[in-house]
């Protein structure tokens, strides 16, 4: 198949259908099985998600590998070439084909490069991000290094690594007494600029939060904003984990997958206990059941969908398109930039195993620069606007316009 794809219209005709699918489970040993076009489960993908599993993957990273190998599966099926056999041909073309094809779930995303003008993001785009290619090539490098290992793949990994000049390997003439440089990384993996978090302005944020329809949801999205919890850890809280009395409220981190109580504001809290108060009666309480309900019958727990669903019918009241991330790194950049609080509190409150990555909420705003240097341009035109000084009888005036700089020398 690799000869057929030969020459410069190679993937004019390719039609990569969208077969297949990553199906959530009720099982515990299975949370999610990625099927392919009969409905089947792909049998080397489910013993790679076991291994997942064994090493403390949770079940969300679980789903974002096996929907990276479904986009690789659905090509080897176009092309017709077995998992198995795939080599770095194949890998080479996938990963360029990522480059031009649109996302097969992109019907009506925003053009890629179409800002928001009122949070000044851009929108997804309809085809992949430099970061989702990036995270496909990952993927798929762990998927065939797993099977190599196992002896149940091919005997090269199709996704190599970076090689030194004239295919040495990299560091192979390193003195023995250098540090070593962990920083190969995979040949076709893309690079990726660094963002720069964004957070929503105070007055925005108050606007958007005015038109939260429910105590529940006033109370999800000022505990987001105060306590800087992800939002799956948010939703995954349970009645016995807040002290109201400590205002603390007991997540599980998605990294360390230990109990980390985070301190809450006093009005979130509040809204808090508005959302309780007009439960009780629907739901039994229970301090090992979930705190966060859906609010109409018949009442389940409610899900990371349900909250993205809703905060997004919020955004379209004030044509923004935020996200629930954005309101950690608006929690993040409140504390960081409060001169009374040390950026270390920051990152234990954050969970950053690295304090550079705390810093990046040191970095400017963009609406602070631009009201900055508005603010100079102003200052700029009131000293041009102001009367000059009079001269000192004993002093020429050319020679003091060039001392305070109100002339050419």
């Amino acid at each position: 198949m690799a000869e057929a794809r030969e020459g410069s219209g190679e993937f004019a005709g390719l039609v990569v259908p969208p077969v297949g699918a990553v199906v959530e489970t009720t099982d515990p040993w299975e949370p999610y099985r990625m099927l392919d076009a009969s409905g089947a489960a792909v049998g080397p993908v489910a013993e790679y998600l076991k291994d997942l599993q064994a090493i403390g993957r949770p079940a969300t990273t679980q789903r974002s590998y096996a929907l990276a190998l479904l986009r690789w599966f659905r090509f080897l099926w176009a092309v017709e070439v077995p998992w198995g056999q795939a080599t770095r041909v194949e890998a080479r073309d996938f990963c360029r084909w990522l480059q031009v094809a649109e996302k097969q779930k992109g019907d009506g995303a925003v053009p890629q490069g179409r800002v928001n003008p009122v949070t000044g993001k851009s929108g997804p785009g309809r085809q992949y991000a430099p970061r989702t290619r990036a995270h496909s090539e990952t993927v798929l490098r762990g998927f065939y290094a797993f099977h190599l290992e196992m002896g149940t793949g091919p005997l090269v990994n199709p996704f190599p690594l970076v090689r030194g000049r004239d295919g040495e390997r990299v560091g192979a003439h390193r003195a023995p007494t250098a540090p070593v440089r962990f920083d190969r990384s995979g040949l076709y993996r893309p690079k990726i600029s660094r963002r720069v978090p964004r957070r929503i302005p105070d007055d925005r944020f108050d606007e958007l939060f005015s038109r939260l329809p429910s105590h529940r949801d006033r109370a999800l999205v000022a505990l987001w904003v105060s306590t800087g919890a992800r939002a799956s850890e948010l939703l995954g809280v349970r009645c016995g984990e807040v002290d109201v009395g400590r205002q603390l409220v007991t997540v599980v981190p998605k990294g360390s997958r230990a109990l980390q109580s985070l301190p809450a504001s006093p009005d979130a809290l509040v809204w808090l206990r508005l959302y309780q108060v007009q439960m009780e009666g629907l739901i039994e309480p229970d301090a090992d059941g979930p705190l966060w309900w859906t609010l109409r019958r018949p009442f389940r727990p409610l899900s990371y969908p349900a909250a993205y669903r809703m905060f997004q019918r919020v955004n379209a009241m004030i044509g923004a398109n935020w996200s629930l991330h954005d309101l950690r790194h608006t929690a993040a950049y409140r504390m960081a930039r409060d001169p009374g609080m040390p950026l270390t509190d920051v990152q234990w409150v954050l969970g950053h195993s690295q304090l550079t990555t705390t810093q990046l909420y040191l970095s400017p705003v963009p609406e602070d620069v631009i009201a900055s240097v508005l603010a100079h341009h102003r200052r700029t035109a009131d000293r041009a606007a102001e009367p000059p000084v009079p001269t000192v009888p004993g002093y020429r005036s050319e020679s003091l316009d060039v001392l305070f700089g109100r002339g050419p020398a």
